[in-house]
């Protein structure tokens, strides 16, 4: 059995490509933040992993931070060969050493193993993706000339380079996108106003000309280079404060923070780029086509831990599940899904192959094209195969997630919640986790327990405005209006026109919420209005009129504007004994409220398949309008399978 299930397997890699048809040995290898798949060796692949450690550990030194946070989960593939590589690659990727794929659920990195220094394509990316969960909202000079001064490190068996022209340095090595000598552009071309430099906006930096752009990208590589090597970065901390909290403008900013006048600041980095001999010698030299043009490094410096100090783990994955694995990263690029997808429905649909990878990344694609129910057809093939997998549990509220767009009924709420948790377990500094986790509470009525959720993801996620107008909408529905009017008047000034145009609109609408308990016009905030019969304060003259007032007093909805309270608590008993109606008897310390249900089969049930007149001693979050003193109507539950 195990050499027919071998051979049908290496049919079928040479039938879908034929750099996977040898019998190759994949491998997992794991270190304290890093999950590396590889067909190269073992030494190989631990050496890339190790890689990432150091530069997560070269960022922590940078910004000075005892503890990063990497709130997106990232994966990383290494060839063991280049002509495999090749093959994998997207056409842009052609004659760099590895590439980065940005998903919605996670980031895939692909990398030529054979190339020792493969790592360093993504050195760039990798530095804008710690910024971004790790340092507050900044302006795109200092994103931009972080990256790029990130993006010089370079480690050689006992020291660390730091500080080298990073476009000629990825010119000359392949491992990124050739953009030519930074140091370069700044000596043969006439600088930009700091000033303009400092006040240009975000989308702006990439608005202009070739030259434009890489003079912006050149000059922002100097200035934090100047702010980091002279020290300057606290002071760099008071004027992001100064300009983004405080909004003062951008001259007086510069002179409360560095104590000079922006036109001096401007004429001490280019006093300071003019006296860094070694990279304009590199730049002369890197137009004469017979010198090598690999500059060398303004500082050299111990590196933060040897690549032999990185603890990990490695273990062998079956080859049906590593062709899987490279088939659910070939989705994430469009000119290769397609192929991707038949192979993986061959995988799928052979028991000799199947496996749970194959079932959640068919779901995946399914989802980009809208078919919903199909993708919960693949992901329920997953999870009975596999309850646990974290990756299927969050296609899973993905697939809910997006069932609910342009309007239709949300489907699977109920699992989406179990799920999410299942993820955060896996991930517990998983951003979009806890959003979506804060979403299902929302649409769920429970507003208290959307905030928990909401202010993880902002707290985990500090530059994502989507996560704070979330947040805000959670504070609304939990009548917090003082918190969520300070986020939405910080929000309603941001550079996104949409997220501005949101906040502005809340803003707007806000009295009438506190008057009357819900938005003019709003069908994202939770519960919905409940519709009843508003009683008669008047008798018609006739029995006509009294047919027609009847009628129309029934069919106008009426807004409940008792307030949605949240409760932990715990679930006693509950009584079924008149249908639809059911009351659930729960704890309130040492007191018992009695909740009605009007229609139990309807109520929004969350952590549980329906609602039970079963549950007895059952841990609970509820969310109900309070009627007397120990009663009040449900509007949610959400089963809690811990404390």
């Amino acid at each position: 059995m195990v050499r027919r299930v071998s051979i049908a397997l290496v049919l079928l890699l040479s039938w879908c490509c034929a750099s996977l048809a040898d019998d190759q040995r994949w491998l997992r290898v794991s270190t304290g933040h890093f999950t590396v798949f590889t067909d190269a060796d073992r030494n190989r692949g631990h050496l890339i992993a190790a890689r990432f450690e150091q530069m997560r550990a070269v960022f922590a030194q940078l910004l000075v931070r005892k503890k990063l946070r990497m709130s997106k989960p990232i994966e990383i593939f290494a060839t063991g060969s280049a002509g495999e590589y090749s093959q994998l690659a997207p056409p842009q990727a052609a004659g760099v050493s590895g590439f980065w794929l940005e998903g919605e659920d996670r980031i895939l990195i692909v990398l030529n193993g054979a190339d020792p220094d493969s790592w360093r394509a993504i050195e760039y990316d990798f530095g804008r993706y710690l910024l971004d969960y790790n340092y507050p909202p900044t302006q795109p000079w200092f994103d931009e000339g972080f990256a790029e001064y990130f993006s010089s490190v370079y480690f050689t068996p006992a020291k660390m380079r730091l500080g080298g022209d990073p476009g000629l340095q990825a010119s000359a090595q392949g491992t990124r996108l050739a953009q030519g000598s930074l140091a370069e552009v700044l000596k043969t071309q006439t600088w930009m106003p700091l000033a303009n430099i400092l006040e240009l906006k975000p989308g702006k930096a990439s608005a202009g000309t070739q030259n434009r752009n890489a003079l912006f990208n050149a000059q922002s590589w100097m200035l934090v280079h100047y702010l980091i090597v002279q020290d300057k970065l606290s002071e760099t901390g008071n004027y992001f404060e100064l300009v983004e909290n405080e909004r003062i403008p951008v001259a007086q900013a510069v002179q409360q923070a560095f104590g000079m006048p922006v036109a001096q600041l401007e004429q001490a980095v280019k006093d300071y780029f003019h006296g860094l001999k070694p990279l304009l010698v590199p730049a002369e030299r890197s137009r004469q086509p017979s010198v090598p043009a690999v500059p060398p490094a303004t500082e050299e410096m111990p590196m933060p831990f040897a690549a032999e100090e990185v603890a990990g783990t490695i273990k062998e994955i079956p080859l049906q599940e590593a062709l899987a694995l490279v088939q659910e990263m070939e989705l994430r690029i469009p000119d290769k899904r397609e192929e991707a997808v038949k192979i993986l429905e061959r995988l799928a649909g052979d028991p000799r192959t199947e496996t749970v990878i194959a079932h959640r990344a068919l779901a995946w694609a399914h989802v980009q094209k809208g078919e919903i129910n199909e993708a919960f057809q693949e992901l329920s093939a997953a999870v009975q195969m596999e309850s646990s997998d974290p990756w299927t549990r969050l296609g899973l509220a993905l697939a809910s997630y997006h069932s609910g767009e342009k309007g239709a009924r949300i489907q699977g709420l109920a699992n989406m919640m179990e799920s999410l948790h299942v993820v955060i377990d896996q991930f517990p500094e998983y951003a979009e986790a806890y959003n979506m986790l804060g979403w299902a509470r929302l649409i769920g009525g429970g507003a208290n327990a959307a905030l928990e959720a909401m202010r993880m993801a902002v707290q985990l996620s500090p530059r994502n405005q989507q996560y704070q107008l979330r947040l805000a909408r959670a504070l609304l529905a939990a009548k917090k209006f003082d918190d969520a009017t300070a986020t939405l008047e910080r929000l309603q000034l941001s550079e996104d026109p949409q997220i501005a145009a949101a906040a502005k609109k809340d803003l707007h609408d806000l009295p009438f919420l506190k008057k009357y308990g819900v938005s003019p016009a709003d069908d994202a905030t939770p519960p919905k209005p409940v519709i009843s019969a508003a009683p008669r304060t008047e008798a018609p003259d006739n029995d006509e009129d009294a047919d027609s007032a009847s009628k129309a007093e029934e069919e106008k909805p009426q807004i409940d504007k008792r307030p949605v309270k949240f409760l932990k608590t715990t679930i006693l008993s509950v009584d079924c004994s008149k249908p639809p109606m059911a009351v659930v008897t729960v704890s309130q310390g040492a007191k018992t409220l009695h909740l009605r249900a009007a229609s139990y089969k309807s109520l929004l049930v969350i952590g549980s398949d329906e609602f039970s007149c079963a549950w007895k001693r059952t841990p609970a979050n509820v969310n109900y309008r309070p009627g007397g003193k120990l009663d009040g109507d449900l509007v949610s539950i959400e089963i809690r399978n811990g404390p």
